[in-house]
């Protein structure tokens, strides 16, 4: 969660014009590919230390690819984790309080709704001036008290936000209460991804998991329902956390257990997921990723910008493009299907 540099609120940056500069659109590129990332890459092995790069590139695709081929092969059939949901129902009625526990995730809206809002206009020309979201139905999942549901709701979405946590969705439904247009573009559900998956199979055009996917119970069978639930071509946006040395110092030690700058225990650094991994888990249930970009958080100032360095927080667009593969097998993959999969998702184009 943390990084070098800054960036000033963007809010007026939420409802601009389609080509006017708000300062918060991020740099097109793929994981590891711009020589920004080399000082991230030294620590991606994790807290058990480093090597040389050539080794550690070596050592990140045999780890990558085995790890995403457990996933992969996942029996569980749930998304919620109950140590996770314990965790944040103590928090359930801090979610608007802007210099409180949920602070970095109000300055993260800077950049993450400008990031959902453009990516959607860049494609479709179908949009309304001030409410360029207007014919757009979106799924936010993990939704908390709103945070995210009500800027998309003010950019003219139809936004349905999930949580399993009703302590949660009692404190969105409240603050949504407050504005009368929200209340008409919103509907909140206390019920988990799955639940939702067995009444809206292709239903919404966008799907966003901002902060989520780390929280998770089997991040496989996450991914399955983000693809039942959206449309054809539907989007799919993730906000989370990569899985290198840097961010557990950073993102854990120093920001859960020296600063306090979130909840001790917030975060627990094995659930965290590198973009080389979430792609191929991504491409192998029926996604094509369009965009992975880096994102950096300055304590100082409590803002977020974009970096072209993935290697504590990142953004991820995809896009759903084809039938799943489907297997019956149990076989694990042998190793030339686990480097022909992994190959195939480093070969994607970022637009």
């Amino acid at each position: 969660m943390w990084g070098c540099g800054g960036l000033s609120r963007a809010a007026r940056a939420l409802v601009a014009p389609r080509g006017r500069s708000s300062g918060a659109g991020p740099p097109g590129r793929r994981p590891g590919a711009a020589a920004g990332d080399h000082y991230g890459q030294a620590f991606q092995r994790g807290p058990g230390g480093f090597s040389e790069n050539y080794t550690w590139k070596m050592q990140l695709t045999s780890n990558s690819t085995r790890s995403a081929m457990k996933r992969l092969y996942s029996t569980s059939h749930t998304t919620v984790d109950s140590k996770e949901m314990k965790k944040f129902q103590l928090l359930a009625h801090s979610w608007w309080d802007e210099q409180g526990e949920y602070s970095i995730l109000h300055s993260l809206n800077d950049i993450r709704v400008p990031f959902i809002r453009d990516t959607l206009l860049n494609m479709s020309s179908d949009h309304q001036l001030g409410s360029p979201l207007s014919s757009v139905k979106i799924l936010d999942v993990g939704c908390g008290g709103g945070l995210l549901s009500e800027p998309l709701g003010r950019l003219g979405a139809s936004v349905t936000g999930i949580d399993p946590l009703e302590d949660n969705i009692r404190t969105a439904e409240q603050h949504k209460s407050f504005d009368p247009v929200l209340a008409k573009r919103i509907q909140y559900k206390p019920c988990s991804l799955e639940d939702i998956a067995e009444e809206a199979t292709e239903t919404f055009d966008v799907m966003v998991a901002s902060e989520v996917v780390e929280h998770v119970a089997d991040l496989e069978t996450f991914i399955k329902y983000c693809y039942q639930v959206l449309k054809p071509e539907g989007s799919l946006f993730i906000t989370t956390i990569n899985k290198t040395q840097l961010s557990y110092i950073l993102g854990i030690v120093v920001a859960e257990k020296i600063m306090g700058i979130v909840p001790e225990g917030t975060h627990d650094w094995e659930k965290f997921i590198s973009p080389e991994e979430l792609e191929c888990l991504l491409d192998s249930n029926g996604f094509l990723v369009k965009t992975v970009n880096g994102m950096s958080y300055n304590p100082l100032s409590g803002s977020w910008s974009w970096t072209e360095s993935t290697s504590i927080n990142y953004a991820v667009h995809a896009v759903k493009t084809r039938v799943k593969e489907q297997s019956n097998s149990r076989e694990p993959p042998s190793e030339t299907d686990k480097e022909e999969r992994l190959a195939e998702a480093s070969a994607s184009t970022t637009i």
